[in-house]
């Protein structure tokens, strides 16, 4: 809908005034004539007052036919003064559509509807044709004005609907930047969550398999295989919790921070696969001192993914990492490991949550990521990260 074509719903008390103004504007008119008409021309009264009812219930359908109601009571009103306060309504309302195809036209009968009533509708005194000029004057006048109220009301109800277009347009905007906003969260839950489950889940898998498929394990390598499992199953539960503390963290809250990452603790992350079993060859000629905080962080956090990453996918294989200084002013990962040689079960998919995470995390960092695999049967995983935020 257009917001010339926008029309308030009609109430109780605006169906009220407007039948008084239209009552008012009636009486006005007959006011002249209608002693006259009673004593001289009862018929004619008569017929004035039933096309004045007609006109009454006529605008009530102004809206639904605005021409034809306005074409019908500005003809009647050039034999029928009564029905001036409806052809007043209806010319006013036809004018709030601001069509002028519309408008001229029915200024041009109404015009000529009140020069004609003056000259045929009975009066105390006959028409002469000196002040018929003054008549036209008036009638045009008149007219003019009906329009004016007309284009009045209806700029004002287009404003209205632009008011209220805009602000149904801004509750929709707002309603999709909460929906968007409650997406980009649950993609964060669900990237923290991961980071977090998918590197001490993956330990205890591949213990608790050895426990499964081994039957030659001594009663010592059993008890140590299930202390690991017991406490990669005791970091898991830590660090979610330090991960939902981070989510629930509020601009208000007194708790203190959860430490970040140092660069100690991607060494100690190494350290801490080697000792689970994993062959790992690590070098760091980098200074991650002299980085940021967060940079710190999603290094960390792709490291650990690109170890999981090996670990569930080519668990006999020996993983390369190394942390380098880039010539972009950032820092370059290489995450290097063979491809699983034979056994289906262990073959590399084309891409897994874990790794459309770890390129979300670089992306927010102002980072990129790459994964290759080569013809000599290698998997890379290559991120640059930017030294400062």
């Amino acid at each position: 809908m257009r917001p010339e074509d926008y029309q308030p719903p009609l109430t109780r008390w605006g169906h009220l005034w407007r039948l008084l103004l239209m009552l008012v504007i009636s009486a006005v008119a007959t006011a002249g004539r209608l002693e006259y008409q009673i004593e001289h021309a009862r018929w004619w009264l008569a017929i004035d007052l039933l096309l004045g009812v007609v006109g009454l219930i006529a605008v009530w359908w102004r809206r639904a036919h605005p021409v034809v109601v306005c074409t019908f009571t500005a003809l009647a009103s050039a034999v029928s003064i009564t029905v001036s306060g409806p052809a007043a309504l209806a010319l006013v309302s036809l004018s709030t559509r601001r069509r002028w195809r519309e408008i001229v036209p029915q200024a041009v009968i109404g015009i000529g509807a009140g020069v004609l009533a003056e000259r045929i509708v009975p009066g105390p005194t006959a028409p002469s044709p000196e002040p018929m000029f003054l008549i036209v004057v008036l009638t045009v006048a008149i007219v003019g004005a009906l329009i004016a109220w007309g284009l009045y009301i209806g700029s004002r109800r287009e404003l209205l609907a632009s008011w209220q277009s805009r602000a149904m347009l801004a509750e929709q905007e707002q309603q999709a930047k909460i929906s968007q906003a409650r997406s980009v969260e649950r993609a964060r839950i669900a990237r923290e969550m991961h980071d977090v489950l998918a590197h001490r889940i993956s330990t205890v898998s591949m213990y608790a398999g050895a426990l499964a498929f081994r039957d030659d394990l001594s009663s010592e390598e059993i008890a140590q295989t299930a202390r690991t499992i017991e406490e990669n199953s005791r970091l898991a539960l830590t660090e979610l919790r330090e991960v939902l503390g981070v989510l629930r963290e509020g601009p208000g809250d007194a708790d203190p921070e959860v430490p970040q990452v140092r660069p100690a603790d991607i060494d100690a992350l190494i350290e801490e696969n080697r000792d689970a079993g994993m062959r790992v060859g690590y070098t760091r000629s980098a200074d991650l001192d002299a980085v940021s905080a967060s940079t710190v962080r999603t290094l960390y956090r792709c490291v650990q993914e690109g170890l999981t990453n090996a670990r569930k996918h080519a668990p006999a294989s020996t993983v390369t990492v190394r942390i380098e200084p880039a010539r972009a002013s950032g820092i370059d990962l290489l995450v290097v490991n063979p491809l699983p040689i034979g056994d289906a079960r262990t073959s590399l998919p084309p891409s897994g949550l874990g790794l459309i995470g770890l390129g979300e995390r670089v992306a927010l960092s102002g980072g990129r990521h790459s994964v290759t695999r080569t013809d000599d049967a290698m998997f890379i995983l290559h991120v640059w990260l930017p030294a400062q935020d």
